[in-house]
């Protein structure tokens, strides 16, 4: 089978030239990219021209010397209560997966109490702590002689409480992160250890928590950023971290939409920060999964430069 060419001589069929590439037309995409766009404009426009946002207010207090206090108490309690909950989390995974049932069974009850009860309700438990116990003392048990009495309004301040809530809490649901780590290495890992002379801790330790690392950081950093906006909770205690502090101005100048947005904006810029820094934690320990890294987005951005440089000098 032949054509012919534009002066009549036949041509084989199936030749390049014969050839001609037509693109996918995807109309479909361009028609929802314009929606979006006419959408987000919209909303855009809404909330820049609403005078009820109150933007020359959220201005005013954004600096403010008791928003930052605030925000620095909110910081400051969620890198606590995830240090308290990541020690006590590792502690229970190790526990849960022990051959011994009574320590395993006691921190599978452990779990089981503090995943089973709202954080918020734990707040407000150790709060009142000093309800069920005026005193608090440290000694024999079983009725024996005590070493230490403390008052327990003085002992478990505000601050205590919300550190016990949000610390306590987050290690039940660490425990679960870390044993889902655990027992994702391969079980020939830790008997090529035990072959080795190491001892169950040692192999925890040096064999499999490092390669564990990978599947615990993404749903950890998770944890951390639900940490922060869970510190909230604690103004129900009256303990003036951030949303309690813009509580306190807006309680008193009746701004209350305006100083929400204050939290809210601080809190989007913190998490931020926290998704950046927990990209770059991921990939330092997803290094060894594949063969080629990703790249970050300064290195893709500087890759595209030198490629436009090329391009430019061709």
């Amino acid at each position: 089978m032949s054509s012919q060419d534009a002066t009549g001589t036949p041509t084989p069929a199936g030749r390049p030239e014969d050839i001609k590439a037509v693109p996918v037309r995807h109309p479909g995409r361009w028609i929802s990219a314009a929606i979006v766009v006419v959408l987000v404009a919209t909303l855009v426009r809404s909330v820049a021209i609403n005078p009820n946002f109150g933007w020359g207010v959220v201005g005013q207090y954004f600096f403010s010397s008791r928003v930052l206090n605030g925000l620095a108490v909110t910081l400051e309690l969620t890198a606590i209560a995830m240090v308290v909950g990541i020690v006590l989390g590792v502690l229970l995974a190790v526990m849960r997966l022990s051959p011994n049932p009574l320590v395993a069974s006691a921190s599978w009850a452990y779990i089981w109490f503090f995943r089973g009860t709202p954080v918020l309700v734990q707040l407000l438990f150790w709060n009142f702590f000093s309800a069920l116990y005026p005193t608090i003392s440290l000694g024999v048990p079983f009725g024996g002689p005590g070493f230490i009495h403390a008052n327990a309004n003085s002992l478990i301040t505000p601050f205590a409480a919300a550190i016990l809530g949000l610390g306590l809490n987050e290690g039940a649901y660490m425990a679960e992160i870390v044993r889902a780590g655990i027992i994702s290495v391969n079980e020939g890992q830790t008997e090529a250890a035990q072959s080795l002379g190491m001892t169950r801790l040692q192999t925890m330790r040096r064999i499999v928590l490092p390669q564990a690392m990978r599947v615990i950081i993404p749903p950890t950093g998770n944890e951390t950023i639900s940490m922060l906006k869970t510190t909230s909770l604690v103004s129900v205690i009256a303990y003036a971290e951030l949303l309690y502090s813009v509580q306190l101005i807006y309680s008193a100048n009746y701004r209350t939409i305006p100083l929400l947005l204050v939290a809210s904006i601080w809190y989007l810029i913190v998490t931020t920060v926290l998704s950046i820094g927990q990209y770059y934690i991921e990939r330092y320990y997803g290094r060894g999964a594949s063969r080629n890294v990703r790249l970050t987005p300064m290195q893709r951005l500087r890759q595209g430069l030198l490629i436009r440089h090329d391009k430019g000098a061709l």
